[in-house]
């Protein structure tokens, strides 16, 4: 372990071994990585133990610079660990560079299988034996961390002391289809806010989307800049000041070059940080699966329910004269031929969204007679996850008390953290 210290913390990288298949545990063994953090003034005090679950699929544990967001309030009484998933971060990296060191795609579909949220929630239950001595902990779950969460509330209740989940409550029988349903019409609400707020975008995204038709422009790296990939960008509208950084993106896309107009050197670096699956390729590969229960494949649904909204087909729009619908969090065939990070795992995730034999993900009997204090944020018109599909969610855990809330949008644990998580344990605690 090594210590060292940012401005009134004491910080401690943590490393573990776990088995890539729990129910192997003698088999092959993954590491993993978490961030131990303690206020400096408390730091050699007996704490509770808070574990933090990163949204995602595919995204480590939030690298914070001091007290930032949350976890200032987090170490006022917990000592945190900020958990990097399997596969992200520093806990054995799942992506273009290390996968084929598994062998071909179907070896590497196999591997991938171990990465949802069942696995990771055994892996937490192995970290929490070793970290607290079976004491049991608190876990805050952001976005797809409160689907583990979740999980974890249905299968090891019994390693939990209080549940924190923000913008994170999922359907606990939706297919990816129904999400993907519900979520096309939220994506539209979110274009169309974003519209109202920055009318002359619309001529802009129009403008851009017809020279991408035209010329299909190929971005530093080797990104391959479409229509449809355009559209993608509307992903940010979820976010807090997503809609003000997509305007401030579209408004200066073109320069006057030797040949005419071109895309502009700063609209393409910025359109690629925002689109890149480079340092994040399992949110991509894991995307759909992180749905999937039972005997149906998921085979690109969001692809597949797309054709059921017109609106967003950006040829049929170039046509007409209306605006260009951005769409949102969903994930396609094409963008494993866009995106240079994701085409080498382009068969894998093909088998992936073939796959027939997913394991259930939540427990609804033991949901319904859950014992631990759970509250979870949910936000008013969460583009992410389905305001909806989360109340039912509430509905059917046993003593989850929620905050609906329209003062933030998903990120708001992020954004506003520290009001959020105040929140959320004055909640468990029955003091509001």
């Amino acid at each position: 372990m090594t210590s060292y210290r940012q401005p009134g913390l004491v910080l401690t990288d943590r490393h573990f071994t776990v088995p890539l298949d729990h129910a192997d545990p003698a088999g092959e063994q993954i590491r993993l990585y978490g961030r131990e953090v303690v206020s400096s003034a408390r730091a050699g005090a007996e704490l509770p133990w808070l574990v933090y679950l990163e949204g995602g699929p595919g995204f480590g544990a939030r690298r914070f610079p001091g007290k930032q967001a949350w976890l200032g309030r987090a170490v006022q009484e917990f000592r945190v660990l900020l958990l990097d998933q399997r596969g992200t971060g520093l806990s054995t990296p799942a992506n273009r560079q290390t996968l084929p060191l598994r062998g071909g795609p179907e070896a590497q579909a196999d591997y991938l299988g171990h990465f949802r949220a069942d696995s990771i929630v055994r892996d937490c239950e192995a970290v929490r034996r070793q970290l607290t001595g079976g004491a049991r902990w608190t876990v805050l779950g952001q976005s797809f961390g409160g689907f583990c969460a979740t999980h974890y509330l249905s299968t090891a209740p019994e390693g939990l002391r209080t549940v924190l989940i923000t913008g994170g409550l999922p359907s606990l029988d939706a297919r990816a289809e129904d999400v993907y349903r519900a979520a096309y019409p939220r994506v539209q609400r979110k274009a169309e806010a974003h519209y109202a707020r920055y009318p002359q975008d619309v001529e802009r995204a129009r403008r851009i989307a017809g020279h991408l038709a035209e010329n299909r422009p190929v971005l530093p790296g080797g990104y391959v800049l479409t229509p449809e990939a355009f559209q993608s960008l509307g992903v940010q509208l979820g976010t807090g000041d997503g809609s003000h950084q997509l305007h401030y993106l579209l408004e200066d896309a073109f320069v006057e070059g030797t040949g005419g107009d071109e895309l502009s050197d700063a609209f393409q670096e910025g359109v690629l940080a925002a689109l890149s699956y480079a340092a994040h390729p399992l949110y991509a590969v894991l995307h759909e699966a992180i749905y999937a229960q039972g005997q149906a494949p998921t085979a690109w649904a969001a692809e597949r329910v797309r054709a059921e909204f017109p609106q967003f087909d950006a040829a049929k729009t170039l046509a007409g004269d209306g605006p260009l619908l951005f769409t949102g969090e969903s994930v396609h065939p094409w963008h494993f031929e866009c995106d240079p990070a994701l085409r080498p795992l382009r068969d894998a995730a093909g088998l992936l969204a073939s796959r027939t034999d997913w394991p259930p993900l939540y427990d609804a009997e033991r949901l319904a007679a859950n014992e631990v204090p759970v509250a979870a944020a949910v936000y008013h018109d969460d583009m992410y996850v389905d305001t909806a599909h989360s109340l039912a969610t509430a509905r059917g855990i046993r003593g989850l008390r929620t905050w609906v809330t329209d003062e933030y949008e998903h990120d708001g644990v992020r954004a506003s953290g520290a009001r959020v998580l105040d929140r959320l344990l004055a909640l468990v605690r029955d003091e509001v």
